[in-house]
Formats: structure tokens, sequence, C-alpha cells
């Protein structure tokens, strides 16, 4: 069986998370999604609430691709959160040269803290590319419509968090 772990901290999920997860899932038999609880990112969302907006916009996926795809909150290492979840491959997804510089320094600790764990690296779609949570966030804290890079379920919740009053 082959299982992919999809780590990230999903703060919030993307249409760029969600077209690399659909892509990865056609390669796999099983995919964990990896919530980072990363404390030093200070993430807008709870981890109850990335958890459970990446649940939601998993279900139709997996019904969609077939597979089984699980959420998985974690602390530890990368390495030891693949250990833990019986994950052989990391997915990772590239926007540009600097997320691989990034990600190249990764696999290659990774690959010295257990070399059994293959790291697969999935290029977005084009119109995916600029999507960064970041971005996403900031757009929406100023008022801008962020509809074409997150879910409508998504984009409501950056609404609620940002103007509790709608």
């Amino acid at each position: 069986m082959r299982i992919g772990l999809y780590p990230g901290t999903f703060d919030p999920i993307t249409m760029g998370h969600i077209d690399i997860i659909r892509r990865a899932s056609a390669f796999l038999d099983r995919l964990v999604i990896g919530v980072a609880i990363n404390r030093d990112k200070g993430p807008l969302f709870g981890l109850d609430e990335r958890v459970a907006m990446i649940e939601a916009e998993c279900v139709s996926l997996s019904e969609q691709t077939g597979i089984e795809i699980v959420v998985h909150p974690f602390e530890n290492l990368l390495i030891d959160c693949a250990r833990d979840v019986d994950a052989t491959i990391i997915v990772r997804g590239l926007r540009a040269v600097a997320d691989f510089e990034y990600e190249f320094q990764m696999v290659g600790m990774n690959r010295a803290l257990d070399d059994s764990v293959e790291t697969v690296f999935l290029m977005a779609e084009a119109r995916h590319q600029a999507i960064a949570s970041k971005l996403v966030k900031e757009i929406a804290r100023l008022g801008g419509d962020v509809s074409k890079f997150v879910t409508a379920p998504v984009r409501q919740a950056l609404i609620e968090k940002f103007d509790p009053s709608k």
C-alpha cells in the first residue's frame, strides 16, 4: 500500500493545496494530510479549526479520487510523523524556485534521518502557483475577495475571523 504524507500548516487550506491533494491522490492508495501545530508561525486559525476545514474539503476529494484521505495533526519531526502514519512518501507542493531551495534542504535532512522515506515534489497548476496562505489572509484582512483562492466555506471562515459581525 502506497501511503503518502502531505504536511503543512494549512492556515487556511487553499485551492493550491487542494490541487496538490487531488494530484497526489493519483499515485497513492492513502493520503494523510499532516497538519503542523507550528506555534512559531502563530496561525490565524486554531488547530481544531484547520483540521475541520481540511476534513470538510477532503470528503468530496476522497469520493472523487477513490482513495482514503485522512487528517492527522502533528507537532513532532516530519520524518517521525511519516513513521507514525506508515507513510513512505512525503508529498510537497512547489510554487517557485524559492520553495525548491528550502525543500531541497529538507529532503537532505529527512533522508539523513530515514532514507526509507522518499519525497515527491508536485508543481501546483499554473493558475494556483501564486496562491500562498499568507497572502490569502492578508487579502481577506483588508476586505478583498479571496474566492479565486479558497473554497466558499474557507472564504466564509476568513470573513468571520476578520469581521465577526458577518
